[in-house]
């Protein structure tokens, strides 16, 4: 049996299949920082290609991060800490986060469904909101992937825990179809590509920049 087939036999755990999707917003968050360079001057700045993008990546954002991995969290993961009695406060503040979220991607979707050139305005209001986007989520997830997804397991029983497994890729499979995380794994990689950001390598610091500016 092939190491697919035993992952398909065996079920995602609920807490890995939370931090894949994890791993889609990253990507979105690398999108918003590259969409912001161009805003402010640093790299080229085609306004159909940035809103096209913008509305793009905020519609898998609405769809994907906020209706679906937030709805998860909200309805079966929040509850079972609240009722266990267990990170309460941090629970409290993601739930705060996320309706911040939803009230930047109106933001967003607001300024990206019909291309038009950025005033000087609207783009410092549009630079803002993503910058305030990602400031929120980056510590948002690591705080849910290190103190919160870990905890789960110690306050559900197995068979709980793997019943939410069972439950979530039901969820996903029913609202975006068959292979639908890999779906929209791919269109994000179509976004990157268009941006110029999805070369990996283009990530890997050369040697002359580390010694840049030494004394």
């Amino acid at each position: 049996m092939s190491e697919e087939d035993t992952t398909k036999s065996e079920g995602i755990p609920p807490t890995e299949d939370l931090m894949r999707e994890h791993g889609v917003l990253k990507r979105i968050l690398l999108i918003y920082k590259e969409v912001i360079r161009r805003l402010i001057g640093e790299k080229h700045y085609d306004p159909q290609m940035i809103t096209s993008t913008l509305y793009h990546t905020a519609s898998i954002v609405r769809q994907f991060i906020e209706d679906h991995h937030q709805h998860l969290e909200e309805k079966y993961v929040f509850p079972k800490f609240l009722q266990a009695q267990q990170q309460t406060s941090l629970v409290h503040v993601l739930s705060t986060q996320h309706l911040a979220a939803r009230q930047m991607t109106n933001i967003i979707l607001h300024y990206s469904r019909v291309p038009h050139h950025y005033s000087f305005p609207e783009r410092y209001h549009l630079v803002r909101v993503l910058s305030l986007y990602i400031r929120m989520y980056e510590p948002h997830e690591a705080r849910e992937d290190t103190d919160l997804f870990p905890a789960l397991r110690s306050i559900v029983t197995p068979k709980e825990f793997k019943n939410l497994g069972e439950l979530f890729e039901e969820i996903e499979e029913k609202r975006f179809g068959k292979n639908g995380f890999q779906r929209i794994v791919q269109f994000i990689s179509r976004i990157e590509q268009t941006l110029g950001i999805y070369d990996l390598s283009q990530f890997t610091p050369q040697p002359s920049e580390l010694y840049e500016g030494r004394v």
